[in-house]
């Protein structure tokens, strides 16, 4: 990781130059070359002084103006790159050749003023991603023999106990082992409530697996504890914690390109050797028309100032550098340009049923008694025969079914537990035999199932629902009705998806067609394709994606990795908790929350529309000022005041990103 973070400085060239002045001194050299540039003019044009003074200014005005535009065309020329700042220093340099000091001054003056405000204008953006690694607290108190020390971070290992005071950082990923607690979660997930954690059941067990660590008890680096101590079980090192990945990411995010930006690139590449040999075309136009050489190589000059790509070429990178900053502080992890500028384009989103658009756990749904019987009744029944089983679907009975009974409430114990692979339970409760499965389970004891009681089975189970027919003895005494059921918001979040312009809303599962088309039927999908198998999964992407232009395939980032990387888009949700997810997706979202999903795409199209202004501002600029200099309207000055004014109003247009509102 640190090679990574090494290698991202050495391939992001860093325009926060130091000097006698600090990080500012860039800007403190412009204003510099502007004071001794006026000051040089005003006493050349309105006094009588001796013609050395204002040159030995027009002479200072070049070096700060000149200095660090000198320094980064050295860098550029020595890796055999000429770009902006070595064809400015040309202009100026042929300025001054021509006698014209003041103008070729004024040149590196606003070019130098330019970039200074350019750098700090792009330092903003830089600052909110920095500002992520700055989340962590640099030290932690470790539980060692009985006594509580603080050590740096890096010193963490994997096992160790930390304490938490109220109030303060949490300095690694790891479990509650003691304590509860609110959670302020929002630098990592971007959830703007705090959330209850409690501490594990078990504490000596080792988490080797993400799926392993119950959410309630899990905890990130960086997130603030709330108004109670506590102890945490470390199960990540500071180098491979949530946000330090995260942070990497966002940071390579930026060397991405997005489809605009490569475009531009290969404009550019066209564009710059054309410009040269106008330039050169135009020295020559003495030969043609009734002017002197030292006129034409003027032209020339200001036509080269006119011509230089600069607003063009920080467009793009500007604007994807502010939205994915914005996005990261919103709990979205955008990798790069492409799936930025392709999420805004969605027509179609692809959803994997569970855990995505479900709870991603079985809740008990129904439950309806037969005869005499009542409800607290038939459901004391169940929850105590159900207790002996770990199966998922009785570990929902009991949960839910306690839940409806009363935490207090006392039953008595079943035992003589028997089970029936893939049909159902037999267990002893206060001296009945009970009977708890599918009618499959039923069909081979005594008479089978009443056709009544078949019917109304058949009818839960057409619903979507998992069905437990309860027989007690000889009698059926109740059923009960289990699914896995839509998230809260999951509707109203497909209701927004909806009214942005996404026309198109399928999911695709693994269970049976009628599973899938309740849950679509109660949230909202356009359509529902049930019992796929996961390269049956790829398949219906693959299908879906030749139909519609731009398609995003939205899951948990795990077993979806096959269809999310034929969709244009993969998304995965709840990504903090999950270091798969964090890798195969294209966009991660970070909590696991649905409704995070129009905060992302808003944001893409957002940042789309500012792209398509900045070409719009920064191709017109060039369009209006090359014939404005060929035609000699325009001179140097005019020329660079406004290539540079275009240039900071891309910028300023893209870091209107950072401030877009969910």
């Amino acid at each position: 990781m640190e090679k990574k973070k090494e290698h991202h400085k050495k391939n992001n060239h860093n325009h926060d130059h130091g000097g006698i002045f600090g990080k500012n001194t860039e800007l403190y050299f412009a204003i510099l070359s502007g004071f001794t540039l006026i000051t040089g003019f005003l006493l050349e044009k309105f006094t009588g002084v001796s013609e050395n003074l204002p040159f030995g200014l027009y002479i200072g005005a070049y070096f700060f103006g000149g200095y660090f535009t000198l320094k980064e065309a050295i860098t550029k020329v020595a890796k055999g790159e000429f770009e902006i700042d070595f064809l400015m220093l040309v202009a100026a340099a042929g300025a001054a050749y021509l006698g014209e000091w003041a103008e070729g001054a004024l040149l590196l003056f606003l070019f130098s003023l330019g970039h200074a405000l350019e750098n700090y204008a792009m330092g903003k953006a830089k600052k909110s991603i920095a500002a992520l690694t700055d989340l962590a607290p640099k030290t932690s108190l470790i539980k060692k023999d009985g006594d509580t020390v603080e050590v740096g971070i890096e010193e963490l290992k994997k096992g160790d106990i930390i304490v938490v005071r109220p109030n303060s950082k949490i300095s690694a990923d790891g479990v509650i082992v003691k304590g509860s607690s609110s959670i302020d979660q929002s630098p990592i997930t971007g959830e703007s409530v705090p959330v209850d954690k409690k501490p594990v059941e078990n504490s000596d067990k080792e988490y080797t697996g993400d799926s392993d660590i119950p959410d309630e008890s899990r905890v990130f680096s960086g997130t603030i504890n709330g108004n109670n101590t506590l102890e945490i079980k470390v199960i990540k090192e500071a180098k491979d914690s949530t946000l330090n990945r995260l942070v990497t990411m966002v940071q390579d995010a930026q060397d991405q390109k997005s489809p605009t930006q490569l475009l531009t690139d290969k404009f550019e590449r066209y564009y710059v050797p054309s410009v040269i040999l106008l330039v050169i075309i135009l020295n020559f136009a003495f030969l043609v028309i009734d002017e002197t050489w030292s006129e034409s190589l003027y032209r020339s000059l200001a036509v080269l100032v006119a011509a230089s790509p600069c607003a063009l070429a920080i467009s793009t990178p500007s604007a994807v550098l502010s939205g994915v900053a914005r996005a990261a502080r919103g709990g979205v992890l955008i990798k790069g340009g492409r799936p930025l500028e392709d999420l805004g384009v969605l027509t179609a989103l692809a959803f994997d049923k569970t855990g995505t658009l479900t709870e991603g756990k079985p809740k008990l749904t129904d439950v309806e008694s037969f005869g005499t019987i009542v409800k607290k009744a038939l459901l004391e029944t169940a929850v105590a025969v159900e207790e002996l089983s770990d199966h998922p679907l009785a570990k929902a009975v009991v949960r839910d079914g306690m839940e409806q009974l009363g935490k207090d409430s006392k039953i008595a114990d079943a035992d003589d537990l028997e089970a029936v692979q893939g049909k159902g339970i037999k267990a002893n409760y206060q001296g009945n035999s009970i009977y708890i499965g599918n009618l499959e389970l039923f069909e081979d004891i005594d008479n089978g199932v009443p056709e009544e009681i078949a019917e109304k089975v058949k009818a839960l189970e057409g619903e979507g629902k998992t069905t437990m027919l309860i027989k007690r003895g000889n009698e059926f005494i109740g059923m009960l009705g289990l699914m896995d059921t839509p998230r809260e918001k999951a509707k109203e979040t497909l209701a927004q998806l909806k009214k942005i312009g996404i026309k198109k809303m399928i999911m695709l599962t693994g269970d049976n067609q009628k599973v899938a088309d309740a849950v679509a039927e109660e949230i909202g999908l356009t359509e529902a394709r049930g019992s796929l198998l996961p390269e049956e999964k790829v398949e219906a992407i693959k299908k879906l994606a030749e139909q519609e232009n731009k398609l995003a395939m939205v899951g948990d980032g795990v077993n979806d990795a096959p269809a999310m990387a034929n969709s244009t888009v993969g998304i995965a949700m709840g990504a903090a908790g999950s270091d798969v997810a964090l890798e195969t997706a294209d966009i991660a979202l970070m909590a696991d929350k649905l409704e995070t999903l129009p905060f992302a795409i808003g944001l893409s199209r957002k940042a789309k529309a500012i792209i398509r202004q900045n070409l719009w501002v920064s191709l017109g600029v060039v369009v209006f000022l090359i014939p404005a200099t060929i035609m000699s309207w325009a001179s140097i000055g005019i020329a660079v005041a406004i290539h540079e004014g275009s240039t900071l109003v891309v910028v300023i247009n893209a870091l209107r990103l950072l401030a877009y509102k969910k």
